[in-house]
């Protein structure tokens, strides 16, 4: 106990007795000089960040579906349980296989979300 509130209260110092430095504003001729070598370098690669925020926003769409999905686990088990007599059953199997792989599949499509912001076009 005493190690951890040691600790804590060095961390604190540490981050409230050294604060970080201010920054410090650039030469303003350097800034005139390289302005229009910045406007063409971003002219050059609009086309390439637009594709890959077209692309991050699919596969953020994708990472939105895996997370519903995953409540259609509780869906599956209760149509199988309770539903069954009434036709349920086989909707209830598909709600579990989805449910059951949902997690596998949210956890691919977000390791895959930083290829996509650089334009890579994968479908899985």
């Amino acid at each position: 106990m005493k190690k951890t509130l040691f600790l804590g209260v060095l961390t604190i110092f540490i981050f409230f007795a050294f604060p970080a430095p201010e920054a410090k504003a650039f030469d303003p001729v350097t800034i005139s000089l390289l302005a229009p070598i910045a406007i063409k370098a971003a002219q050059i690669a609009a086309p390439y960040i637009i594709r890959g925020l077209k692309n991050f926003g699919k596969g953020c769409i994708k990472v939105g579906k895996d997370m519903i999905d995953f409540f259609r686990l509780p869906l599956g088990l209760g149509q199988v349980l309770f539903l069954a007599p009434f036709g349920y059953f086989n909707s209830g199997v598909r709600n579990l296989v989805l449910g059951g792989v949902a997690p596998l599949k949210l956890c691919i499509h977000t390791l895959i979300l930083p290829l996509l912001l650089f334009g890579a076009n994968i479908n899985i």
